[in-house]
């Protein structure tokens, strides 16, 4: 009998040894370790290298320093993705709107409130970056499997448990905690994070003076039970409550130029108070009848209940000030250019009901990896709006007839509407090698029926990939394919209230070329990344903005189109702390078909203007982000985390409901947050048996520094009316609303 006895990092030993019939014998065998070194070897997963989907570091995520504290704040530092608000987790993608973003959790198709208007509305993001195992986000040209939407796409698979653990994070806007384990039978897994954050130390530092009193709160959770080795059934649930109370008292705001300064001066009257409540959960049956084949089948309900109620009087003062220098009264108001008061009314409700089921299917051949799936989906909204301001200026209510007193907005609307939708998709992946090169190419369609409007989408997708046999590690990849957005609810409410029920599917044809570098500086990895992209776009619904609200027209006016490049560098500048820099150029504009005014030039003579295309809201030429982390040489336990944004100068649309050509330009959106982290305690760390932080693996403490040059950055504009002049010219004033300054947090983090 030969015996070889062989393990890993040693030398094999063997021993031949012969026994007659019933004889025993022991023997010892003691191995001696062996060392190998090898040459360089590098990784990469290259089927999704071949794809527009790119996977994203989620260790950076705690350490990011940023107002919002959620998981769309990477996103927004990645290239072709702009946000100009750090109140909101809401972000554009290469010229399309915040409603043109999917997000999925394990498969599951994500919603978001819709009564939101603004940054400090919102509530806690629906991705609890405590229980993600990985995030994957494509800017655009993905795959037929994920659907029905003109932008992009976030895909977030959250953590299986192998054991019990938890952590807890502190801060001075809210807190978190979670906890996750598993059976002593492997079979029951559990996953579960609790969440509360609340704003009122950032709004503080807004203009409009006041009591602030936002309270956001949610619970999730994630079971999973092992039926059988081949049979896996899940829970996901969700639970979120959002409250905003808002009581104004005063507001300042100087804005205007060095020759001609202004001030505003508010003070007001009234409250109010919004509340987003949703509620999720999703059931979902995993089988696999063999290591090729997965078959998923999903079922789900999303509800929310929102409302906002306000009645807020501010009564203003519009002042020039005196902009001499050396005069006493530098600064000072001189002339009073308006005075008056505007009331504004609200009592809006929404309930809205998701309900799906869907069925996702994949296997796994030798060359091919063919993924297919179908869901229906079945909305019910209900829908009563009730919405009016009213301006009175010296005197006068605007709009001024003469005749009588009329408000100057009016929304009024009780809507009730049942959707249905079925949607199928069928894929395929397959790769090869041919002289010399790897070729990988995805192809598939994508196919749904509206019955709300009767309107069929058919959606063919490809991308095709090359690896040359080259020195260098770069690879070359190309997308295209025709992506709809039917109609929800949004798109279809016009700016009266009423819907619009024939209102047809949104379009976009994505043309997306890129390529990526792999390569080594500094002995150390680092990647490039560049997209040139070109979109078409037609049956458009125009949109105006307004800090965070998008106001639809209700109906398909308009065709356009979106064309740009982006770049990105990620890789460890500093040994061991990845960070990245992206740079993105855009250019979006779009033409509503058949549209015209009339035009009145200084001679008095009249012409018919037909503005042709103008820039959509998100027309953005240039997009910088960038996060850099680094460390003390001789202590690496204490870093530097560095996040700065600068987006230039987006359009803003004047509150002309009839003109969406009138655009303004806001000042670029300028950010720079910097935190310093200290590790305090690690699990290598010695501790004492009474210790009580024996029990924590990771203790580490942060302090941040929001804005920190102090940029008054612009999200909107207050529009103050004036009463007219002899000219029957009513004077407008676009008086700006900042965003957060500078402010300090700390935050303390442990693991156990």
């Amino acid at each position: 009998v030969n015996i070889v006895v062989s393990c890993i990092g040693f030398r094999t030993k063997s021993s031949e040894i012969t026994l007659q019939e019933g004889e025993q014998k022991e023997l010892d065998f003691v191995l001696q370790t062996e060392v190998r070194e090898f040459d360089e070897v590098s990784v990469s997963a290259r089927q999704e290298r071949a794809t527009t989907l790119r996977t994203i570091d989620i260790k950076s995520m705690n350490m990011m320093p940023t107002a919002n504290g959620s998981v769309e704040s990477i996103i927004k530092t990645l290239p072709g993705v702009s946000s100009n608000n750090e109140l909101s987790s809401q972000y554009s993608v290469r010229g399309g709107n915040y409603d043109e973003n999917l997000v999925y959790v394990n498969d599951i198709e994500i919603y978001r409130p819709f009564l939101v208007r603004s940054g400090q509305q919102e509530g806690l993001s629906f991705i609890n970056s405590d229980l993600i195992s990985s995030i994957r986000f494509s800017a655009g040209g993905f795959a037929a499997r994920f659907g029905d939407k003109m932008s992009s796409v976030l895909d977030i698979t959250y953590r299986t448990p192998e054991k019990f653990a938890g952590s807890v994070s502190m801060s001075l806007l809210g807190g978190s905690a979670h906890l996750e384990g598993i059976s002593k039978n492997r079979r029951l897994t559990f996953l579960g994070g609790f969440r509360y954050k609340t704003t009122a130390y950032l709004l503080k530092s807004l203009e409009t003076k006041g009591e602030y009193k936002p309270r956001f709160s949610d619970f999730q959770g994630l079971l999973t039970y092992k039926l059988s080795d081949k049979l896996d059934l899940s829970v996901l649930g969700n639970v979120a409550v959002n409250q905003y109370r808002f009581i104004p008292e005063t507001r300042t705001t100087e804005f205007g130029t060095s020759k001609q300064p202004y001030n505003l001066v508010i003070y007001f009257d009234g409250n109010e108070t919004d509340r987003f409540d949703t509620y999720f959960g999703a059931t979902s049956l995993t089988y696999k009848p063999n290591r090729n084949l997965r078959l998923k089948f999903i079922g789900s309900a999303f509800s929310t209940i929102e409302y906002e109620r306000f009645d807020i009087l501010g009564q203003y003062l519009l002042n020039e000030l005196d902009n001499t220098v050396g005069s006493d009264t530098y600064g000072d108001s001189i002339l009073n250019i308006g005075i008056g008061s505007f009331l504004n009314h609200a009592r809006n409700y929404l309930n809205a009901y998701v309900y799906s089921a869907s069925h996702i299917g994949e296997y796994n051949g030798l060359r091919h990896k063919v993924k297919w799936g179908t869901k229906f989906e079945y909305d019910r909204i209900f829908d009563q709006l009730s919405e009016w301001q009213f301006i009175d200026s010296a005197g006068f209510s605007i709009p001024n007839n003469g005749d009588s007193t009329r408000v100057f907005d009016l929304i009024k609307a009780n809507n009730h509407l049942n959707s249905t939708r079925l949607s199928a998709f069928l894929q395929d992946t397959w790769g090869f090698r041919g002289n010399r090169n790897e070729y990988y190419i995805t192809a598939g369609v994508r196919g749904t029926y509206l019955w709300l409007n009767h309107q069929f989408l058919f959606s063919p997708r490809a991308s095709f990939s090359v690896k040359p046999d080259w020195e260098r590690d770069i690879m070359f990849h190309f997308s295209s394919g025709i992506y709809y957005q039917p109609p929800f609810y949004k798109e279809m409410r016009n700016p009266s209230g009423r819907i619009n029920r024939d209102l047809r599917a949104q379009k976009s044809i994505h043309l997306v070329l890129g390529g990526d570098y792999i390569f080594s500086a500094w002995d150390r990895p680092f990647k490039f990344t560049s997209e040139l992209f070109y979109k078409y776009l037609d049956d458009l619904v125009p949109y105006k903005i307004d800090n965070v609200r998008i106001r639809y027209a209700g109906q398909n006016l308009a065709k356009g189109y979106a064309t740009g490049i982006d770049f990105k560098l990620n890789g460890d500048f500093v040994k061991g702390a990845e960070s990245w820099v992206s740079l993105s150029f855009l250019r979006t504009r779009e033409d509503i078909k058949n549209d015209s005014y009339i035009e009145t030039n200084d001679q008095g003579i009249t012409q018919v203007v037909y503005p042709g295309y103008y820039p959509r809201p998100t027309d953005q030429l240039m997009n910088f982000g960038l996060y850099f982390q680094d460390y003390f040489p001789n202590n690496p336990d204490i870093k530097v985390h560095l996040n700065f944004l600068y987006g230039s100068r987006l359009p803003y649309s004047s509150p002309d409901k009839n003109r969406y050509d009138q655009v303004f330009r806001l000042p670029p959106y300028r950010r720079v947050d910097i935190g310093f982290s200290k590790v305090l305690k690690k699990a290598s760390t010695p501790l004492k048996p009474g210790n009580p932080f024996r029990y924590f693996n990771d203790i580490w403490i942060s302090g941040e520094i929001f804005n920190l040059f102090g940029i008054n950055n612009t999200v909107s504009y207050l529009w103050v009316q004036t009463v007219s002049n002899q000219d029957n010219q009513t004077g407008v004033f676009g008086v700006p609303n900042y965003l957060t300054s500078r402010l300090f947090n700390v935050k303390l983090m442990a693991k156990f």
